[in-house]
Protein backbone atom coordinates (compact mmCIF):
# COMPACT_ATOMS: atom_id res chain seq x y z
CA UNK A 1 0.00 0.00 0.00
CA UNK A 2 1.53 3.02 -0.79
CA UNK A 3 0.28 5.44 2.23
CA UNK A 4 2.43 2.90 4.59
CA UNK A 5 5.26 1.88 2.35
CA UNK A 6 7.38 4.39 4.16
CA UNK A 7 8.98 5.23 0.09
CA UNK A 8 6.39 8.62 0.22
CA UNK A 9 4.83 11.26 2.19
CA UNK A 10 1.19 10.63 2.95
CA UNK A 11 -0.53 13.51 2.71
CA UNK A 12 -4.35 11.76 4.12
CA UNK A 13 -1.49 10.41 6.87
CA UNK A 14 -0.11 13.76 7.90
CA UNK A 15 -3.32 15.47 7.64
CA UNK A 16 -5.59 12.84 9.70
CA UNK A 17 -2.45 12.92 12.73
CA UNK A 18 -2.26 16.53 12.65
CA UNK A 19 -5.82 17.58 11.90
CA UNK A 20 -9.21 16.41 13.61
CA UNK A 21 -11.83 16.03 11.15
CA UNK A 22 -14.40 16.94 13.50
CA UNK A 23 -13.12 20.71 13.67
CA UNK A 24 -10.64 21.21 10.81
CA UNK A 25 -12.55 19.28 7.92
CA UNK A 26 -11.96 22.54 6.04
CA UNK A 27 -8.39 22.73 6.35
CA UNK A 28 -8.31 18.84 5.63
CA UNK A 29 -10.27 19.59 1.86
CA UNK A 30 -7.91 22.66 1.49
CA UNK A 31 -4.52 21.10 2.40
CA UNK A 32 -5.55 17.36 -0.25
CA UNK A 33 -7.37 20.32 -3.00
CA UNK A 34 -3.76 20.65 -4.21
CA UNK A 35 -1.15 17.76 -4.03
CA UNK A 36 2.09 17.11 -5.52
CA UNK A 37 1.14 14.12 -6.73
CA UNK A 38 -2.55 12.29 -6.59
CA UNK A 39 -2.66 8.54 -7.13
CA UNK A 40 -6.23 7.21 -7.95
CA UNK A 41 -8.65 5.26 -10.52
CA UNK A 42 -11.15 6.24 -12.82
CA UNK A 43 -14.73 4.29 -13.43
CA UNK A 44 -14.71 3.81 -17.14
CA UNK A 45 -12.14 4.74 -20.01
CA UNK A 46 -13.77 5.28 -23.40
CA UNK A 47 -12.09 4.07 -26.27
CA UNK A 48 -11.36 7.28 -27.73
CA UNK A 49 -8.98 8.33 -24.37
CA UNK A 50 -12.09 10.06 -21.82
CA UNK A 51 -11.61 9.54 -18.22
CA UNK A 52 -15.20 9.20 -16.17
CA UNK A 53 -14.67 9.91 -12.34
CA UNK A 54 -17.69 9.85 -9.99
CA UNK A 55 -17.44 10.92 -6.40
CA UNK A 56 -19.84 11.37 -3.57
CA UNK A 57 -17.48 14.06 -1.95
CA UNK A 58 -15.74 15.48 -5.34
CA UNK A 59 -12.46 15.01 -3.26
CA UNK A 60 -10.44 13.55 -5.49
CA UNK A 61 -11.90 15.39 -8.54
CA UNK A 62 -10.15 18.83 -7.77
CA UNK A 63 -6.74 17.43 -8.23
CA UNK A 64 -7.30 15.06 -10.69
CA UNK A 65 -8.95 17.95 -12.90
CA UNK A 66 -6.42 20.62 -11.81
CA UNK A 67 -5.21 20.76 -8.22
CA UNK A 68 -2.81 18.08 -8.48
CA UNK A 69 0.90 18.81 -9.53
CA UNK A 70 0.46 15.43 -11.36
CA UNK A 71 -2.05 12.34 -11.57
CA UNK A 72 -1.13 8.67 -11.70
CA UNK A 73 -4.66 6.89 -12.47
CA UNK A 74 -4.40 2.90 -12.06
CA UNK A 75 -7.01 1.51 -14.13
CA UNK A 76 -8.08 -2.13 -14.74
CA UNK A 77 -8.53 -2.93 -18.51
CA UNK A 78 -11.86 -4.32 -17.94
CA UNK A 79 -12.92 -0.76 -17.60
CA UNK A 80 -12.26 0.02 -21.36
CA UNK A 81 -15.43 1.07 -22.71
CA UNK A 82 -16.56 2.13 -26.42
CA UNK A 83 -17.68 5.08 -25.84
CA UNK A 84 -19.38 8.00 -23.48
CA UNK A 85 -22.62 6.71 -23.08
CA UNK A 86 -21.57 2.99 -22.18
CA UNK A 87 -19.37 5.01 -19.81
CA UNK A 88 -22.06 6.20 -17.81
CA UNK A 89 -24.02 3.74 -18.08
CA UNK A 90 -20.96 1.53 -16.38
CA UNK A 91 -21.06 3.59 -13.61
CA UNK A 92 -24.43 4.01 -12.97
CA UNK A 93 -25.06 0.35 -13.33
CA UNK A 94 -21.95 -1.72 -12.08
CA UNK A 95 -19.47 0.31 -10.45
CA UNK A 96 -21.67 2.95 -8.02
CA UNK A 97 -24.14 -0.19 -6.91
CA UNK A 98 -20.86 -2.07 -5.88
CA UNK A 99 -19.31 0.69 -4.72
CA UNK A 100 -22.13 1.41 -2.58
CA UNK A 101 -21.93 -1.73 -0.50
CA UNK A 102 -18.51 -1.48 0.06
CA UNK A 103 -19.17 2.07 1.63
CA UNK A 104 -22.18 0.50 4.33
CA UNK A 105 -19.48 -1.53 5.03
CA UNK A 106 -16.46 0.87 5.35
CA UNK A 107 -18.47 3.50 6.80
CA UNK A 108 -22.09 1.98 7.87
CA UNK A 109 -23.61 4.50 4.87
CA UNK A 110 -24.02 4.52 1.71
CA UNK A 111 -22.31 6.08 -1.39
CA UNK A 112 -23.92 8.09 -4.22
CA UNK A 113 -22.76 9.88 -7.62
CA UNK A 114 -23.37 13.10 -6.50
CA UNK A 115 -20.10 14.82 -8.72
CA UNK A 116 -18.81 13.33 -12.06
CA UNK A 117 -15.48 14.55 -13.77
CA UNK A 118 -15.10 13.67 -17.58
CA UNK A 119 -11.49 14.37 -18.69
CA UNK A 120 -11.56 14.95 -22.45
CA UNK A 121 -7.84 16.57 -22.99
CA UNK A 122 -5.20 17.66 -20.39
CA UNK A 123 -3.44 20.87 -21.38
CA UNK A 124 -0.13 20.21 -19.52
CA UNK A 125 1.79 17.17 -21.35
CA UNK A 126 2.87 14.67 -19.06
CA UNK A 127 0.71 15.87 -15.80
CA UNK A 128 -1.41 12.51 -16.19
CA UNK A 129 -0.59 9.17 -16.69
CA UNK A 130 -3.01 6.18 -17.02
CA UNK A 131 -1.48 3.16 -16.60
CA UNK A 132 -4.25 0.67 -18.04
CA UNK A 133 -3.61 -2.68 -15.82
CA UNK A 134 -4.68 -6.33 -17.69
CA UNK A 135 -6.32 -7.52 -14.66
CA UNK A 136 -9.66 -6.28 -13.34
CA UNK A 137 -9.33 -4.46 -10.54
CA UNK A 138 -11.08 -2.18 -8.70
CA UNK A 139 -14.85 -1.57 -9.75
Amino acid sequence: MINGSGDFQSLRAQTLAKLDPKTQFREMVRLGAAPDVVVGSAHAITEDGQIVVASASGSQLGPYSAGAGRVFLLVGAQKVVPDLETAMRRLETYAFPLEDVRAHGAYGRGSAIAKILIIRREMSPERITVVLIREAIGF
